[in-house]
């Protein structure tokens, strides 16, 4: 349901300006107004649903998501929209974390990879279904019916819920309100900066660089002074959200650094793409589109083989060749800047589908597997989080270099650094079996 809607808007977007009358600046909101409540609030959620049961969050994120959705399709305007996907992305904010939590606590953990390998397939497979629905949707019914999809979904998955989920084992300890108002409101903040960096967003109207970038410094200083504060008053907490002894597991921290380096990888090469393939190769959007194919359909088929397989031989090597060859691929992508789609484009393209197919199940089952089962909700949480600031993160630091000349080489040779630099984060901090992992645990 999220990564459908996700999608599915893109293409929505100008039929929706349009009908509104909004402007870019609005537009730009309907998109970032949903990925700074889920990169602020999905820690949150996490450790929600340990306090409170992971299948009734994912239940409650179900049910508001719909109900977001169908304010959405039923806005009267932008604001009323903007302020719509805030909530969605707040529901998002729970139910994603919930759902791998769920996972984790369903599963044993020697079948753990590849249970979220199907989740990562189904997940890749409606994220590449999502703008081919939404393009139907939107030049059939117009752009509400692309959230009008969502309330259906939502309740079917409720009832699933109802029959299917196991009883919810909460953990007795009460939910640190505070820690979450600060950490909510630093992330916010950090969100916030990171998406307002960029060639078009550094300069005012005047064309003066001080006029925006100094207020953008400002609020990422706060975020930073707001994360210090978490940090001191998750020390001094009696019921801390974040309990420091996440923060000396030396697996659970690789883990998450690798995942802010890989994905920050991924983001810069999806942010830098697009403009090679229609500025300078003249591609349609369309033929653009269908051009991230490969990636989309190599985690979607592969993800579920390689999650099992994961569960044979271990995750921390396939951890390491799925960010060393998504390194390669950016790297390829470089060189093969003036030779044909096929050589420059598809090839590369299909090789960072699959190599996140390798390593996106046993990342993700690698996290939950670090920590004991009481903090899996706000294991998946920090670990989406890191994902979301990797995104935002990626994406900002992308506009910045495609100012330059060659930025889209450099950009892409940063993407290939990143993800080495994830490579050594796995090979340094996460330990070679279960085992091992367990034992850190302890210590």
């Amino acid at each position: 349901m999220a990564f459908i809607d996700g999608s599915a808007l893109s293409v929505a977007l100008p039929s929706l300006r349009a009908d509104l009358g909004a402007d870019l600046v609005s537009v730009q909101w309907v998109l970032n107004g949903y990925v700074l409540a889920l990169a602020s609030l999905t820690l949150i959620g996490g450790a929600l649903a340990d306090v409170y049961g992971k299948a009734r969050m994912l239940s409650v994120g179900c049910l508001v998501f719909g109900m977001a959705s169908a304010a959405c399709a039923l806005a009267p305007s932008a604001a009323w929209l903007i302020a719509a996907r805030v909530v969605q992305g707040t529901a998002a904010a729970l139910l994603t974390p919930a759902s791998l939590a769920l996972i984790g606590a369903t599963y044993p953990r020697d079948e753990r990879n590849r249970a979220i390998g199907v989740w990562a397939a189904a997940s890749a497979l409606t994220t590449a279904g999502g703008p081919i629905l939404g393009g139907w949707l939107t030049e059939t019914f117009g752009w509400p019916a692309v959230f009008w999809i969502n309330p259906p979904l939502a309740f079917v998955a409720v009832g699933l819920l109802l029959v299917s989920a196991p009883e919810d084992r909460r953990e007795p300890r009460r939910f640190d309100v505070i820690g979450a108002i600060i950490l909510a409101t630093a992330l916010g903040l950090v969100a916030y900066a990171l998406s307002q960096i960029g060639p078009s967003k550094s300069q005012g109207a005047t064309g003066d660089p001080s006029l925006s970038t100094l207020p953008i410094a400002a609020v990422a200083g706060l975020g930073i002074v707001g994360l210090a504060l978490y940090a001191r008053w998750e020390c001094r907490s009696e019921h801390p959200m974040t309990p420091p002894r996440l923060v000396k597991n030396r697996a659970f921290f690789g883990l998450n650094v690798a995942t802010l380096l890989i994905y920050a990888g991924l983001s810069i090469m999806f942010f830098l793409l697009p403009f090679d393939l229609i500025d300078r190769r003249g591609l349609p959007s369309t033929e653009a589109g269908l051009a991230f194919l490969p990636f989309t359909l190599g985690v979607g088929i592969l993800s579920r083989a390689f999650g099992g397989l994961a569960d044979k031989i271990g995750a921390r090597s396939m951890l390491m060749v799925g960010s060393a060859g998504a390194a390669l691929a950016y790297v390829w992508m470089t060189l093969g800047k003036e030779a044909s789609l096929a050589i420059g484009i598809v090839g590369p393209m299909a090789l960072v589908g699959l190599s996140f197919a390798v390593l996106v199940a046993p990342l993700t089952a690698s996290v939950m597997s670090s920590v004991e089962d009481a903090d899996e909700g706000l294991a998946s949480g920090i670990n989406n989080a890191a994902s979301r600031i990797a995104q935002l993160a990626g994406v900002a630091t992308a506009a910045g270099i495609a100012s330059f000349a060659s930025g889209y080489e450099i950009g892409l040779m940063a993407a290939a650094a990143v993800s080495l630099a994830g490579t050594v984060a796995v090979a340094t901090m996460v330990p070679e079996t279960a085992k091992e992992a367990s034992d850190l645990q302890k210590t």
